[in-house]
């Protein structure tokens, strides 16, 4: 890997932190060494698909909200340990840049991770290394790879906590996850059979999918696009959304933040949690791909359109005879983003 292509730029973020701002040839990003953070991505000349808090803190002791948190080595509260924060301490660490590559299509970061005093100290003291590698393009690809480098075996858990973007939570669907068996962590934890249908958002949402499928897609009839999610060494796939009691809760979360995304993660938690014997290693890997839906018009769109048809057909605007009218654009089948291509 060269040290420094074009396309990559080291700036002082928010916060004054550093941040690597990646403008390649089919996407864009901009990626923190404050906990390996992805905070946006696009593709080339589009609006970000990762959702981000206007009230997230941009400071070297706390987790940015937003983007795609990296959770490890455990994930949410850690048994027993209420000093410990939440989802482990990758997520505020300072992560090494250690090089990027511009093959002309995409762009690749790598950034890097090892045991420390501070984490030999915490409730995870174990040796390791981790390296988390961000590929930019067309489709955003982020990998973890983490290594048990010492004599004793590890077991860990890991999250890719991704946010994604939604013009309404309450009208998207997600889609790949139907009869799939899921914990239900705001009941506890108990064990809930899968839905036959699509899963929609109306308050809050804390699940842990095991045994989930590679690909999922999210359907935005709002933002007229489909995002397609696939995992790669992923042994379950987390869906949460706060709702609007857990959003007024949220500090860093405006009260309205939860109708604007959701969270579909790539992870290996609870009963998918890694062991690794010494000398091991495991990588973690999501893909985001999105796509314009067919009709190619947001739900606003649409509804101005039958709007004005509807005026049309009741006379209240005059019309000219000689000229046609087009047709109310049909449904069409829904495509997954993600099953093609790179995951």
């Amino acid at each position: 890997m060269s040290a420094m292509p074009d396309s990559v730029r080291l700036l002082p973020g928010a916060g004054a932190l550093p941040m690597l701002r990646v403008d390649g040839s089919a996407g864009w990003a901009e990626i923190y060494l404050h906990g390996a953070h992805v905070t946006a991505w696009a593709p080339r000349g589009q609006e970000s698909v990762l959702w981000l808090s206007d009230r997230s803190r941009f400071d070297e002791t706390t987790a940015i909200r937003g983007g795609i948190p990296v959770c490890f080595p455990w994930f949410g509260p850690l048994a027993g340990r209420p000093d410990a924060p939440r989802h482990g301490f990758a997520r505020t660490a300072s992560w090494t840049f250690d090089g990027a590559h511009d093959d002309g299509e995409d762009v690749t970061v790598r950034l890097t991770l090892s045991d420390s005093d501070a984490t030999r100290g915490s409730a995870w003291p174990h040796p390791f290394s981790a390296v988390c590698t961000v590929v930019v393009g067309a489709r955003l690809t982020v990998a973890l790879e983490v290594t048990s480098v010492g004599e004793m075996p590890v077991t860990y858990e890991e999250a890719l906590h991704t946010y994604l973007a939604v013009g309404d939570v309450t009208a998207a669907e997600v889609r790949g996850l139907e009869r799939v068996a899921y914990l239900d962590k705001t009941a506890g934890g108990v064990r809930v059979a899968g839905e036959n249908g699509p899963l929609r958002v109306t308050g809050e949402v804390d699940r842990i999918y095991v045994g989930a499928p590679p690909t999922i897609t999210l359907r935005d009839p709002v933002r007229a696009r489909s995002v397609g999610v696939g995992a790669r060494g992923s042994g379950s796939t987390v869906v949460w959304n706060p709702g609007s009691a857990g959003a007024r809760a949220t500090a860093d979360l405006d009260d309205d933040g939860w109708t604007t995304m959701i969270c579909l993660e790539a992870s290996n938690v609870g009963p998918a949690a890694i062991h690794l014997e010494p000398g091991e290693s495991h990588t973690l890997v999501t893909s985001i791909a999105v796509s314009r839906d067919p009709s190619g018009r947001t739900a606003a769109e649409r509804t101005a359109a039958d709007r004005t048809a509807a005026d049309g057909a009741t006379g209240d605007h005059a019309a000219d005879p000689h000229e046609s009218v087009p047709p109310r654009s049909g449904s069409a089948a829904d495509r997954d983003v993600a099953s093609s291509g790179k995951v």
